[in-house]
């Protein structure tokens, strides 16, 4: 037991490193390419960010192990809202553009709407089983390609750079930091499921438990961090688009990619997280309205840290 966890600290480590180096390089050879920083940041960039969840989902697929894969999206997106948009707000009040509100929320809303509608079978058609099918994982990556295509759209009429800054490097350096880093996901990936399963056999756990906890707030680190510097620097935008942004990713990109490779066999139990995911968004939009218009402040930032330690204290108990 003690073996799977240092393991699994490990994986998310060469993970969250390996990702960071893949960025680098990958941005470095666009940059040398000539394409500009704001296509770098809208694609190399959020991917990299979104790198542990699609590895982990990927391997999760891969071996069958399905609970994992979707546990790992649907309290990912949970933990996003709850407990780092709960920090972001506890450091510092975060003033949100009305784009955000109008348009990225309810965008991330419908990806939930969406996911709930294509794993459902047995509820919606009657069937005896429920699949995110390869039918349906094409649908979500066509939901995918109309937020990338929005997404490019508003940020040609920003005309802004982002503020991302390049490191230039010489190419043999490029190159290695694109092989270390597929390399190095590809190994923490592996190392993070394995251990996973090992630690909810050895526990007598669910492995859908494992996955909504310490898999999904593992693999959201990178979330964590960029948010939480975001606040402290005051920098709202950054600090609520990446967790926007992160949630539509990891629904109609990376479930949408798991789905393909291997369909995902849907557990009924599993709807309440999907409706708890439902509940935090919505949440997030009212919560905006509260106090201060536009505004999450550290009140608001306060009651989504609790209401993440009320649900992670029920899944203990469903366990």
């Amino acid at each position: 037991m003690l073996i799977a966890c240092l393991i699994l600290i490990a994986g998310f480590a060469l993970l969250i490193k390996c990702a960071d180096i893949l960025v680098d390089g990958s941005s470095a050879l666009a940059k040398k390419m000539g394409i500009s920083t704001i296509v770098i940041g809208l694609t190399i960039v959020a991917f990299g960010t979104s790198a542990p969840e699609l590895i982990v989902n990927i391997f999760s697929s891969l071996q069958g192990s399905n609970e994992i894969a979707i546990g790992n999206i649907v309290g990912s997106n949970i933990a996003n809202i709850l407990l780092i948009l709960g920090i972001a707000a506890f450091i510092r009040k975060i003033t949100i553009k009305k784009g955000t509100i109008w348009k990225e929320i309810p965008f991330s809303l419908l990806a939930v709407l969406v996911m709930f509608f294509l794993a459902n079978d047995s509820l919606i058609d009657g069937q005896s089983t429920s699949t995110i099918s390869r039918i349906d994982g094409i649908i979500l990556l066509c939901f995918f390609v109309i937020f990338l295509y929005y997404t490019f759209g508003i940020s040609r009429a920003a005309k802004t750079e982002a503020g991302l800054k390049i490191k230039a490097m010489s190419r043999w350096r490029m190159f290695i930091y694109i092989v270390a880093g597929i390399a190095g996901l590809t190994v923490g990936g592996k190392l993070v499921v394995d251990s996973a399963i090992t630690i909810a056999t050895t526990l007598g756990v669910s492995q859908a438990l494992i996955g909504l906890t310490i898999v999904a707030v593992g693999t959201s680190l990178p979330e964590l961090v960029t948010s939480a510097v975001a606040a402290y620097k005051n920098q709202a935008d950054i600090a609520i688009g990446n967790v926007v942004g992160s949630n539509i990713f990891n629904i109609f990109w990376i479930l949408g990619i798991s789905a393909i490779i291997k369909p995902l066999p849907f557990v009924a139990a599993m709807n309440f997280d999907v409706l708890a995911v439902m509940a935090a968004t919505i949440i997030l939009f009212l919560a905006i309205f509260v106090s201060e218009k536009n505004v999450l402040k550290r009140g608001e930032g306060v009651i989504f840290l609790l209401l993440y330690v009320c649900y992670i204290a029920y899944l203990i108990y469903r366990g």
